[in-house]
């Protein structure tokens, strides 16, 4: 098998949603659900007796009980590995920004299409995250608002940067290697660089951090 087997939950409360994405999903060979959740109380009882952990959860914001938001803090303190999906039929800029703060690594609206919903899962399961043009655009927008002052420069290397700006544009490992001449392992190197030098928990992190601090703008040569 070419890719290995992503490991999925799903956390929604309609019932019959939750079923459909599950039909799709099962038609994928390299996508297993392995918990389907009716709400954030019910996903975090079943990660506490899993045996194996899901790779991605596909998390749905509006939800009785516990919703996605809450859901999401607890998650990434009990099991930070687990890369969540923020999904929502509120594709709206505060819900995005809110989510992502929270430790999203991508976000999907419910009007998806299946392809799009199959594409962001295995992205995410690949490069740690995924960002669409439209939610790279409003944390441009966010990051313009704040007007962060502090700037990187200083401490970055000219190597690490270049790394940085190709992790921004969705660049997998293997990618960033052949573009810049370097071997995988140089570029895994750079990136465990990049976490600890500008205290990001994750890939998702690194991006935001590179767009608040202008170090990656869209459409701006390396």
């Amino acid at each position: 098998m070419k890719k290995d087997i992503i490991k999925l939950a799903i956390a929604d409360d309609e019932t019959l949603f939750r079923q459909g994405i599950t039909f799709i999903l099962d038609k994928e060979n390299n996508i297993e659900i392995c918990i389907q959740a009716e709400n954030g109380n019910d996903l975090i009882k079943q990660l506490d007796l899993a045996r194996e952990l899901p790779e991605v959860i596909l998390m749905d914001l509006k939800m009785p009980d516990l919703n996605g938001v809450e859901t999401t803090k607890i998650v990434k303190k009990k099991f930070p590995e687990i890369k969540i999906i923020a999904l929502t039929s509120y594709y709206s800029k505060p819900f995005i920004i809110n989510m992502i703060q929270q430790g999203a690594v991508a976000y999907l609206a419910k009007n998806a299409t299946p392809t799009e919903v199959v594409n962001t899962i295995n992205q995410v399961a690949i490069k740690g995250f995924y960002y669409d043009d439209n939610v790279m655009s409003i944390l441009e927008e966010a990051s313009l608002k704040t007007k962060k002052q502090t700037r990187d420069d200083e401490y970055l290397t000219n190597r690490e940067r270049e790394v940085l700006k190709l992790i921004c544009e969705q660049k997998t490992t293997t990618e960033i290697a052949e573009q810049l001449f370097i071997s995988p392992r140089t570029v895994e190197g750079h990136r465990n660089n990049l976490l600890v030098k500008t205290g990001s928990k994750n890939i998702a992190g690194l991006v935001i951090h590179a767009i608040e601090n202008q170090i990656f703008v869209r459409n701006q040569q390396i």
